[in-house]
């Protein structure tokens, strides 16, 4: 017997519109794989269909039919490959989640972002739309350069590379290209496969080049409503397998509304925001900056995040970073500020807001800043922590 949807007995008076297929990208180099997504038919009558109403059972069958083909991704979440971070949120990124990123300038939100972005990507089946308003993308690829010289996640530091190295090695190479030594490679492509600094990084790079979508907004130009189509066209190119990443949220766009404030404006994207994970049924991770009194503050918390309470209503998962050695307690009784210094290059991950399980959960990563990357392998922190909110276990 077939259902019928409540739409059925309500035919749109006005004649479907012709979707307007997606910009055509450039031909990639020979002998360059091309992507080839796996469609997912139902994931799109579902998106088609978000702001429709629906029978339980409907819901039901549609579930039901993309299990039965195989397809499991709204029920397999994907790994930050941030380790015991994914245990504390359910295992990694969900579907239709919002997830926000907070701290402090200069503490590693970008790093943190954009290395969780490279571990999604890495997944041979899942896309990564990565929004900066902060960063050009050739600076983003030098970063992941850097990034990948010392491999995540086994962190070899020793054969890191730094964005000045990096530097120097392009220029010297195309200097010798210019005063005709022979051998001299000319292209960047060819200096960083054939030098044996970058070579391992730049291999390790090209593995999910193809996945990584990077565009440079703009606060003037880059809308809510541009983020949303083009995230929605490429969720029809890749089958919905795509992961947004916003860097960083009080930079988007609002016009042609008009906020009151900027209280105002936070709680439009926000809530923007939320609904293209929920309508698009992909998940949004998104970094925010912390107001004035945040900065002043001895530790962040997701009240000093600037903007709204919206921040806290419409996330799922809020996540605010804060530098070990500035949050230990003095107080504490193992606290010696000799050895407290091995801490500076510490930082604290606090899950203050989690629908995935228990909240007020403190973490620890080791920042290599010089190399853009995290020690992914993390631990709990043992030290008792200022304006500590532990709870126990």
């Amino acid at each position: 017997m077939t259902t019928r949807r409540f739409t059925d007995e309500f035919p749109p008076t006005e004649p479907a519109k012709t979707p307007v297929p997606p910009p055509q990208p450039a031909a990639p180099p020979e002998n360059t794989p091309r992507p080839q997504p796996a469609k997912r038919p139902a994931a799109t009558t579902s998106r088609g269909n978000a702001h429709m109403p629906r029978t339980l059972t409907q819901v039901l069958n549609e579930a039901n039919e993309r299990v039965v083909r195989g397809d499991l991704v709204d029920y397999v979440p994907m790994p930050t490959g941030f380790d015991p971070l994914d245990g504390f949120i359910g295992g990694g990124l969900r579907k239709t989640e919002l997830i926000l990123l907070g701290g402090a300038q200069g503490i590693g939100k970008t790093i943190a972002t954009l290395q969780i972005a490279r571990n999604v990507a890495m997944r041979p089946d899942q896309y990564v739309f990565y929004i900066s308003y902060e960063h050009t993308e050739t600076h983003l690829m030098h970063r992941l350069l850097c990034m990948e010289s010392v491999n995540p996640p086994e962190i070899d530091a020793s054969r890191g590379l730094k964005l000045r190295d990096l530097y120097q090695i392009i220029v010297a190479q195309r200097a010798k290209e210019f005063m005709g030594r022979d051998g001299a490679s000319g292209s960047l492509q060819s200096i960083l496969r054939e030098n044996p600094r970058t070579a391992p990084a730049a291999g390790r790079m090209m593995r999910y080049a193809d996945r990584l979508i990077l565009v440079k907004a703009s606060p003037a130009v880059t809308t809510l409503r541009s983020i949303k189509e083009m995230t929605a066209r490429l969720c029809d190119a890749t089958g919905g397998n795509v992961a947004v990443f916003v860097d960083y949220l009080q930079k988007i766009a609002v016009h042609p509304e008009r906020p009151r404030d900027e209280n105002d404006k936070v709680t439009m994207i926000v809530e923007g925001l939320k609904d293209i994970a929920m309508s698009l049924d992909v998940p949004v991770r998104s970094i925010v900056a912390a107001d004035r009194e945040g900065l002043k503050s001895k530790r962040i918390h997701l009240f000093h995040l600037r903007g709204s309470s919206a921040l806290d209503y419409e996330s799922d998962i809020a996540i605010i970073m804060n530098n070990k050695y500035q949050i230990l307690s003095k107080d504490h009784v193992t606290f010696n500020p000799y050895t407290a210094k091995q801490y500076r290059d510490w930082v604290v991950f606090t899950i203050e807001k989690n629908r995935a399980g228990r909240a007020m959960q403190d973490m620890e990563f080791q920042l290599y800043g010089q190399h853009f990357a995290f020690d992914p392998h993390g631990q709990k922190v043992q030290q008792q922590l200022i304006d500590d909110k532990v709870l126990e276990s």
